[in-house]
C-alpha cells in the first residue's frame, strides 16, 4: 500500500491464523491478513482517493511527462501519408471481424527475433488498434500486452526524430557521404575493422543481406546480442544432440506437463500459441470431460505457476538438482554428479515421475531460458526417454540465423573494442549501452571505437554514446519479413509512411552494400522474387500480404537422436555456480516493460503487473520468510550488493517466492529515455554479469533506512470479502457438478422487462484465464482510456475499465493463486441506476447499462452503490482534448472530460457497427460477429460474448454450464457478465496445496 509504514509485519500470527482456517480462504495481500488500522482505513473508505484536489493535482511537468505518449500525440497524423508502394488490406476476413469504415491490414510484430502475426486497424490512413491474426499460426487471433501497446509506441512523440552526429542534428546525405569514405577504405582492406552488432536475426531478407555483406567484406565481423536470448536453449540441444535445434511444444497433445522454471504461458517464444493449446485441455463442459495436469517448479512466481495443479518454489540453482532427481526416478542413466543436497520435495519428484511415466508419449517436460544448458540437455533426455519426441514436442532447424552464444559473441566484440581493433561499429537496434552485462563496461569500450553508428527507435543510452544515430522505423512503418516461433515467414507491411523519416535495418545495410537507392520494399520484394516462379510471383505475393504470412514456410520437423556421449557432454555442461555465502539473485524480464524497450510506453507502465500488481516501478521481490529473517518490510529501500556492484531497490514481499533468493526484473532505471519512462524504477542490469546472466550466488542485502512508495492496485476496489472466487477439483466437480451454484433471490422491486430483440451477455472462464492482462490493454486502446500516472494510481484513481483481481489461498510460503477479471456486470437490476440524480446511467432495451456522459454531474453516487467497484471517475483532466488527440484516438468512442464517470460499455461501438451492417443486409447480427476488445485479445479464449436470445450462440450455451455463476449473485443484481468456476486437476497421490 503506497505510503504505508515500513515497520515489518509480524507474520507469525498470520501463519497461525491461516493454518487454523477451515476450507478455502481467499486473500489479496499480507496487509489484508494483518488487518492494521491504517490498512483498514485505506480499504474501507468508499473512495480512498478522496483528498483535496489541490493537493493531488498534477504539476505541469508531471502532466507533460505522463501524457506525452498517451495523449499529446504530436499531431503528426494530420500530415502523414501512406507508404508509396501498394499495400493490400486483409480481405479474407474470418467470421466475427467487425465490419465498418476501417481497413485491416495483416502484418507482424517482431520481438526478440520472433514474429507474431497481427491485424492492424487503419482509420483514414492512421493505425489505431492492433488485433491478433486468426490465421497466423503463432497467434490464432490472440495478442499479448506488447502487441496491443505497440500502436502507442508508434505515435510516441519521444521517438528519435532527426539524424544526429556527435549530438548535433545532421542529414541522411551527410551520413551517406561519411559512410562512403569508410566503404572505400573497407573495399581496399576487405572489411578489416568493420564490425556489425545486431539482435537475433530471423528475417530471410536481412539474412540474405548479411551473407552478401560477408562476401563483399570477408574480414568484417558480425556479432549478435540481446538481453533476453535463447543461448541456453540452443546450447542445451548441442549438449544432447550435437547441433543447435529449435524446440517446439505441442501442448494440445499433452496430458501431463512438468515445467522446470519455464514460463511457457507468459514469456517463451510462441507463448500465445502455447496458451491457446494449453487452454484447450483445461476446458470442462461436463462431468465426463477430462483435463490436463500441470506441475510447476519455479524460482520466481509466474503466470504459468498460477495455473499449476501442483507447484513448488525453489531457488533457481535448485532446479538443476530437481531435474537430476527426476531423471534418476525415471531410470535414466545419469551419473552421480556434484550437487548440493537441499530441501527438495522428494515425494513430489517421485510422484511426478510416476505420473509422467504413466503417460508416455502424452507427457511433456519444459524448461526455461533462466536454466543453464545442463538442465536443458537433461530435459531433452527425459522427453526422449518418455517417448514424447514426435508427439508432444518436435525439433527443427533454428529460427535464428547462426545461433551462436550471444554472451560470448558480445564478450568477443568488447575485447576487440578494448584492443582498438574496431574501426567502425554498426549497431542495428537493441540498446547495448544500457542492457549489456555490467562487467563488460560496453559504454566505456564504445568510446574507443573510431566511428560508431546506431540505428535506434529512441535517443537512448546507446544513441548518446554513438557518433551517428539514425532514427529507426517502427514495425508499422516498414516493409520486412521475420519468422514465427515455428518458422513460418511473416511479412511486415507498413500502415503509414515513417513519421520521422526513419530508416530500417535493410536500408542501413544497403549503405554498406553500396545500394543506397533501394528501399526496404525493394529489398524484401526483390528477395522473394528470387524464391518464387516469375510467372506466379504477383499472385503469391499478394496472397502472402493479405494473409500476413507465407503459407508452407514452417520449418520441417527433424528426427533427432541423443548423441552417444551425451552423458559426458552433459557432465561438462553442468552449472559451475555453487552456493556460497549470501543470497541468490535471480534476473527476469519485467512482465510489463520486458527488457526496457517499452519503458516509455504509458499504457504498459500503468498496467498492473500480474502478480505483484505494481505499476510504474520494479522492486526486489523476496519471500515472507526472508523478510522475517532480515526484518524487512514492503517499500523499504535496501542496497543490493553483488560482485562488487550495487544498486538501491525497494522491497516487495512476494507470497510463494523461494526463501533465500531475491528476484529483480530488468528494464527500469533508464539513464536516457523519454518523458514517460524517466525516473521509474532501478536498473537491474547494473548487477547482471556475462558469466551469470540469469542467477547467481553472493548477493548481500543492506538496509539504507530509506523508503520508496510503490503504486500497487492490489488493495483497490474491494468487494467486502464476499464469496468471490469459486473453485473445485475435477473429482469434486464430478461428484457435485453444481457446486458453484447458489440459491438466488427470486423477488425484486424492479419490474420485469422482456428483452425481445438482442440480449447481450458475457462469460469468463476462470479455468482458462491466465491473468496475462492483454484484455486490459486492448480495452484501453479501444476505448481511449487515459494514463493517470503513479501518484494518481496510488490514490486509487487508475482508469482501467477492466481489472484482474489476484487472490491467494493457503499459506504465505506456498499459496495457490487465482485470477478474476472484473468489468461492468451490466446488471439487469443495476444498483447504480437508481441513485443517479440526472439519469446519466441508464438501461437500454438490449440489457446494456449505459453511461450518458453529457448528463453526468459527478456526484459519484453510482460508484458508491456499485458492489463490483467497476466505475471510474475523471478526477482531473486526464484526457485533455486536442486536435492531435482526436486524430489519434478511436473516433467511435467519446473522450471523457473531468468530472465524468465512465465504465465498460461492452464495446457498444462494435455492437452498433454490426447492427448497421446487419440491417443493411436485412438479417440479425450473427453469433461471433461482435467481438469485444477484451474478447478479441484473449489468447486463451476465456471470454465469450454474444446474444443470449440466440439459442445457438456460444455464450448462451456456456451459460447453461453447471459451472456458471453470478458474481455477488446473492445481491439480486442479475449481472449479464457471469463466470465459470475454476477447476484444477490435482494428483490424488499428492496433498493439494
Amino acid at each position: 500500500m503506497a505510503g504505508s509504514s515500513i515497520k515489518p509485519l509480524d507474520l507469525a500470527p498470520i501463519r497461525a491464523r491461516l493454518a487454523e482456517a477451515q476450507g478455502r480462504a481467499f486473500w489479496k495481500s499480507l496487509e489484508e491478513l494483518a488487518g492494521s488500522e491504517e490498512f483498514e482505513r485505506f480499504l474501507y473508505q468508499e473512495f480512498p482517493f478522496f483528498r483535496e484536489l489541490s493537493q493531488a493535482s498534477l504539476s505541469r511537468r508531471d502532466f507533460m511527462r505522463l501524457m506525452g505518449a498517451s495523449l499529446a500525440l504530436a499531431g503528426l497524423s494530420a500530415c502523414s501519408t501512406p507508404p508509396p508502394e501498394e499495400i493490400l488490406p486483409y480481405i479474407r476476413a474470418p467470421e466475427g471481424l467487425v465490419p465498418g469504415e476501417s481497413l485491416f491490414f495483416a502484418t507482424a510484430m517482431p520481438l526478440d527475433g520472433f514474429a507474431t502475426g497481427v491485424l492492424v486497424e487503419s482509420r483514414m490512413g492512421r493505425p489505431t488498434k492492433v488485433e491478433g491474426n486468426p490465421l497466423h499460426p503463432a497467434s490464432l487471433g490472440g495478442t499479448d500486452i506488447f502487441a496491443q501497446a505497440s500502436v502507442l509506441q508508434l505515435w510516441d512523440p519521444d521517438r528519435a526524430q532527426v539524424i544526429s552526429h556527435r549530438g548535433e542534428i545532421s542529414t541522411w546525405q551527410a551520413f551517406l557521404a561519411a559512410m562512403g569514405e569508410k566503404m572505400r577504405t573497407f573495399e581496399g582492406n576487405q572489411g578489416k575493422g568493420l564490425y556489425l552488432l545486431t539482435p537475433t536475426v530471423s528475417s530471410p531478407t536481412l539474412i540474405s543481406q548479411l551473407r552478401t555483406l560477408g562476401k563483399r567484406f570477408p574480414h568484417a565481423h558480425w556479432h549478435q546480442y540481446q538481453p533476453i536470448n535463447q543461448d541456453n536453449s540452443y546450447e542445451g540441444t548441442r549438449l544432447a544432440f550435437g547441433e543447435s535445434l529449435e524446440t517446439r511444444y505441442h501442448l494440445e497433445r499433452a496430458e501431463v506437463i512438468l515445467s522446470l522454471d519455464g514460463d511457457f504461458l507468459g514469456s517463451l517464444p510462441g507463448h500465445l500459441r502455447y496458451a491457446r493449446d494449453f487452454a484447450k485441455k483445461r476446458r470442462v463442459d461436463s462431468a465426463q470431460s477430462t483435463m490436463n495436469r500441470l506441475y510447476v517448479a519455479e524460482s520466481s512466481p509466474t503466470i504459468t505457476g498460477t495455473m499449476a495443479d501442483h507447484g513448488v518454489s525453489l531457488r533457481a540453482s535448485q532446479i538443476e538438482v530437481l531435474a537430476l532427481q527426476l531423471a534418476r526416478a525415471l531410470g535414466i542413466g545419469v551419473p552421480r554428479m556434484e550437487e548440493t543436497a537441499s530441501d527438495l520435495p522428494e515425494q513430489w519428484v517421485r510422484t511426478v515421475a510416476e505420473d509422467l511415466r504413466q503417460h508416455r508419449g502424452t507427457s511433456l517436460v519444459i524448461t526455461g531460458e533462466k536454466q543453464p544448458p545442463f538442465v536443458h540437455g537433461l530435459v531433452h533426455a527425459v522427453n526422449q526417454a518418455l517417448g514424447n519426441v514426435g508427439t508432444t514436442l518436435t525439433y527443427s532447424a533454428p529460427i535464428a540465423f547462426n545461433p551462436r552464444n550471444q554472451n560470448e559473441s558480445l564478450n568477443h566484440l568488447v575485447a576487440q573494442m578494448d584492443a582498438g581493433k574496431v574501426d567502425t561499429l554498426i549497431m542495428l537496434g537493441g540498446n547495448p549501452a544500457y542492457n549489456a552485462p555490467a562487467d563488460l563496461a560496453f559504454s566505456k569500450q564504445l568510446a574507443k571505437v573510431k566511428s560508431s553508428v546506431y540505428l535506434g527507435l529512441y535517443e537512448d543510452e546507446t544513441a548518446t554514446h554513438s557518433h551517428w544515430h539514425i532514427p529507426e522505423t517502427h514495425y508499422l512503418e516498414r516493409w520486412g519479413d521475420a519468422c514465427a516461433y515455428e518458422g513460418t515467414v511473416s511479412l511486415l507491411q507498413p500502415l503509414i509512411a515513417p513519421l520521422y523519416q526513419g530508416k530500417s535495418d535493410y536500408e542501413l545495410l544497403a549503405v554498406l552494400l553500396g545500394q543506397t537507392d533501394r528501399s526496404d520494399y525493394d529489398w524484401v520484394r526483390g528477395y522473394w522474387q528470387k524464391q518464387w516462379p516469375k510467372s506466379d510471383f504477383k499472385s503469391i505475393w499478394n496472397q502472402a500480404l493479405q494473409a500476413g504470412f507465407i503459407e508452407g514456410t514452417a520449418l520441417r520437423s527433424k528426427s533427432v537422436k541423443l548423441r552417444d556421449d551425451w552423458v559426458a557432454h552433459l557432465s561438462r555442461g553442468q552449472s559451475k555456480s555453487k552456493e556460497t555465502s549470501g543470497m541468490e539473485i535471480i534476473f527476469m524480464p519485467d512482465p510489463t516493460i520486458w527488457d526496457g524497450q517499452f519503458t516509455n510506453n504509458g499504457w504498459l507502465q500503468e498496467l498492473p503487473k500480474p502478480l505483484t500488481k505494481l505499476t510504474w516501478d520494479n522492486a526486489a521481490l523476496i519471500s515472507p520468510r526472508t523478510a522475517e529473517k532480515l526484518g524487512l518490510a514492503n517499500e523499504e529501500v535496501v542496497a543490493l550488493r553483488y560482485q562488487e556492484r550495487q544498486v538501491q531497490a525497494p522491497i516487495w514481499i512476494m507470497p510463494g517466492h523461494p526463501e533465500g533468493a531475491v528476484t529483480v526484473t530488468l528494464g527500469y532505471g533508464r539513464a536516457k529515455t523519454g518523458q514517460v519512462g524517466a525516473g521509474t524504477g532501478f536498473n537491474a542490469y547494473a548487477l547482471r554479469s556475462s558469466r551469470a546472466p540469469w542467477f547467481g550466488w553472493g548477493l548481500e542485502i543492506v538496509k539504507t533506512g530509506k523508503h520508496h512508495s510503490l503504486a500497487t492496485t492490489q488493495h483497490h476496489h474491494s468487494m467486502e470479502g464476499r464469496d468471490i472466487v469459486r473453485t473445485a477439483t475435477l473429482s469434486e466437480f464430478r461428484e457435485n457438478p453444481y457446486f458453484a451454484q447458489q440459491e438466488l433471490p427470486s423477488k425484486s422491486l424492479y419490474p420485469q422487462f422482456n428483452y425481445s430483440g438482442y440480449a447481450w451477455g458475457m462469460t469468463i472462464n476462470q479455468s482458462t484465464c491466465i491473468g496475462c492482462s492483454a484484455c486490459i490493454v486492448a480495452c484501453q486502446a479501444e476505448n481511449n482510456i487515459p494514463v493517470v500516472g503513479k501518484e494518481q494510481v496510488s490514490l486509487g484513481r487508475e482508469m482501467h475499465w477492466l481489472r484482474i483481481d489476484r487472490y491467494y489461498s493457503g499459506g504465505l510460503d506456498d499459496p495457490r493463486t487465482y485470477f478474476q477479471p472484473v468489468l461492468c456486470m451490466h446488471c439487469e437490476n443495476a444498483p447504480c441506476e437508481l441513485v443517479c440524480p440526472t439519469a446519466a446511467t441508464v438501461h437500454d432495451s438490449e440489457g446494456l447499462n449505459l453511461q450518458v456522459y453529457n448528463r453526468c454531474i459527478g456526484t459519484r453516487f453510482c460508484s458508491n452503490n456499485c458492489p463490483y467497484k467497476v466505475r471510474r471517475f475523471n478526477f482531473l483532466e486526464y484526457a485533455k482534448e486536442t486536435p492531435s488527440l482526436v486524430a489519434q484516438k478511436n473516433p467511435e468512442v467519446t473522450v471523457r472530460m473531468r468530472g465524468v464517470m465512465e465504465k465498460c460499455s461492452y464495446c457498444i461501438q462494435r455492437i452498433s457497427n454490426a447492427r448497421i451492417q446487419a440491417e443493411l443486409e436485412e438479417r440479425r447480427i450473427q453469433d461471433g460477429e461482435v467481438l469485444t476488445a477484451c474478447q478479441a485479445a484473449c489468447p486463451t479464449e476465456a471470454i465469450v460474448f454474444g446474444d443470449l436470445n440466440d439459442p445457438e450462440s456460444q455464450v448462451g450455451q456456456v451459460k447453461v454450464s453447471p459451472l456458471n455463476y453470478a458474481l455477488l449473485g446473492e445481491l439480486n443484481t442479475r449481472p449479464r457478465t457471469t463466470y465459470l468456476a475454476k477447476l484444477t486437476n490435482p494428483n490424488p497421490k499428492l496433498k493439494e496445496e
